[in-house]
């Protein structure tokens, strides 16, 4: 059975919301399963206080910590988390230092790597970010998987909204008052789907 893992960071839910999505098109493939997890928080709950994201997290709360000594155990992961001035943000950067043994055993060598953000604003640096942690895993030996142009919805005009070719994006919202649209959770799915189709060829004869 070919393994696939949707890992996120969200601070408000936002980055949750489209990881769902991703989730759901993994699963419209068949042959494959999908775990949905989760990277520790490192902020306290005092400035998540401060952040007013202490809440909003508790949507999330269930949802099970990711073990990265276990980054390579997949055949493909789609990682998920908000822009941090134009980067990946600390919580995720974390999970990727402290898989160094995967790195070092050459485990992830081969598999599929995706990458899906979001930003407060349009142009808030969603492809820099995206292209930022394509960066660490080609370091791990992934083969790096976007959101192409057969996904079409990425090309309208009729709405202000997110979408690359390097990954599923959404936008915030200054003041995180703007939920993920049905058009960027349709990105999200196609990514999901794209992601575990293209491992299912790769890995068919997994065991």
């Amino acid at each position: 059975m070919v393994k696939v893992l949707v890992l996120f960071y969200s601070t408000y839910g936002h980055i949750y919301q489209m990881a769902k999505a991703v989730v759901e098109g993994v699963k419209e493939v068949e042959g494959v399963e999908v775990e949905l997890q989760r990277v520790k928080e490192t902020l306290s709950d005092e400035i998540l206080t401060k952040m007013h994201a202490l809440e909003a997290q508790k949507q999330f709360a269930d949802v099970p910590i990711a073990d990265p000594h276990k980054f390579g155990d997949y055949h493909a992961v789609i990682l998920g988390f908000p822009t941090r001035f134009g980067a990946a943000p600390a919580q995720m950067k974390t999970y990727i230092d402290a898989a160094v043994g995967v790195w070092a055993s050459n485990a992830a060598v081969g598999h599929v790597g995706s990458c899906f953000t979001s930003s407060a604003t349009q142009h808030g640096g969603q492809e820099t970010t995206l292209q930022s942690m394509n960066t660490s895993l080609l370091h791990f030996g992934f083969i790096i998987v976007g959101l192409p142009y057969s996904c079409s919805i990425q090309n309208g005009l009729e709405e202000i909204k997110g979408g690359s070719p390097y990954g599923a994006t959404t936008i915030a919202g200054n003041k995180g008052e703007r939920l993920p649209s049905e058009q960027e959770l349709s990105m999200a799915r196609f990514q999901g789907k794209h992601v575990a189709d293209i491992a299912r060829r790769l890995f068919r004869d997994a065991k």
